[in-house]
């Protein structure tokens, strides 16, 4: 394990160059949970970086007493309590609209828009904020309901799903730069074979996005090309070719391997001893786990055992930026989402200027 001074090390590598784009680009982001002093100092430090206007639902009260109590300097940093706002009114007629064409049953849509996650959401969702960023406190279902509710889906990807990021550069063989995404921790319980490709290959989009080159995917498995013929291990096969006709077809500049087991993926000694006909390859960049269990129980060994700073996760498949931080959540890694899920935004306005997807 490393100390707290060299996690902040660290987790600066990751957040350092976010930041520095977000100066020339700041977005407005808005924290569904902002009674919490680690988001508070979270966004004095984006105010302080010029990086970013940070947006806090919650009881404008509490916030403001416990930025006084703490010390905590919240100059231009807007605090918003939904059922206080004037765009209040205004979220309940759109919550209705998207009741008719979605489906669902409201019953008292006053209700459902003074709840913080679904006011973010629907700022985020109608352009009054750039990218989101929540779970803090919350139940991470809380958070992803009101995502799905309130923000339209990508038709892209067939169901919404989380990809975490990893810096550890105390760890042997932890991706190509010192950094690994891996997917899905945190929705997708058993995903189909044309979920799991999918999964591979945007998570190998946004991991293209931050490390500014072509990446790895590695897509895990208990057996390593054919090693086991069990049926798990066959549909991580079938995905991966299903995965690399989407790159191709796509023109991405990624490489997928798999099935391969997480040594192969990530030791290239060890790949040349169990794969010696092939060549010898760097670290995987992405690692995509079969199911959410194996994906979850890896994210947490890695993060509390391995020392791994952790960052999101960033939800993919909404036609708008947001992120999921636990609840366990340092202030590093609130501030590290925030920024990542900031330069997400830059991306998505590039790609839809007009706003829409």
């Amino acid at each position: 394990m490393i100390d707290e001074s060299s996690q902040a090390q660290a987790a600066a590598t990751f957040t350092a160059p976010l930041i520095e784009k977000l100066r020339r680009h700041p977005k407005r982001i808005v924290f569904t949970e902002g009674e919490d002093l680690r988001v508070l100092k979270v966004a004095e430090r984006l105010v302080k970086a010029e990086a970013a206007v940070p947006i806090l639902l919650g009881s404008r009260e509490r916030i403001l007493g416990l930025a006084k109590e703490k010390g905590v300097d919240l100059t231009f940093v807007k605090v918003i309590e939904p059922k206080k706002s004037g765009d209040f009114a205004l979220f309940c007629q759109r919550l209705l609209k998207i009741e008719s064409y979605r489906k669902l049953k409201v019953m008292d849509p006053a209700d459902i828009m003074a709840r913080p996650h679904h006011f973010g959401a629907m700022m985020v969702q109608n352009g009054q904020a750039d990218a989101l960023v929540g779970g803090n406190v919350a139940m991470p279902s809380t958070l992803f309901r009101a995502l799905i509710q309130m923000i339209k889906p990508l038709p892209s990807v067939p169901k919404m799903f989380g990809t975490t990021i990893l810096t550890a550069p105390h760890l042997q063989h932890f991706g190509g730069s010192g950094m690994l995404f891996l997917a899905d921790c945190g929705l997708v319980p058993q995903p189909t074979l044309e979920e799991l490709a999918t999964i591979a290959v945007e998570t190998g989009k946004i991991a293209h996005h931050f490390l500014g080159r072509p990446v790895r995917v590695a897509m895990l498995s208990h057996s390593t090309k054919g090693s086991a013929s069990t049926p798990d291990a066959q549909r991580v096969a079938a995905a991966a070719t299903l995965a690399r006709s989407q790159v191709s077809a796509q023109h991405l500049d990624m490489r997928i391997s798999g099935e391969v087991q997480a040594d192969v993926a990530l030791d290239p000694t060890a790949a040349e001893i169990k794969r010696p006909d092939s060549e010898i390859r760097p670290s995987a960049d992405v690692l995509v786990f079969p199911n959410l269990d194996a994906a979850h129980i890896s994210l947490k060994l890695l993060q509390h055992c391995g020392g791994a700073m952790n960052f999101g996760q960033i939800l993919i498949g909404l036609a708008r930026p947001a992120a999921q931080v636990p609840r366990t959540a340092s202030e590093e890694t609130i501030f590290g989402t925030a920024a990542a899920v900031g330069v997400e935004a830059i991306k998505y306005h590039e790609a839809y200027p007009d706003g829409e997807v």
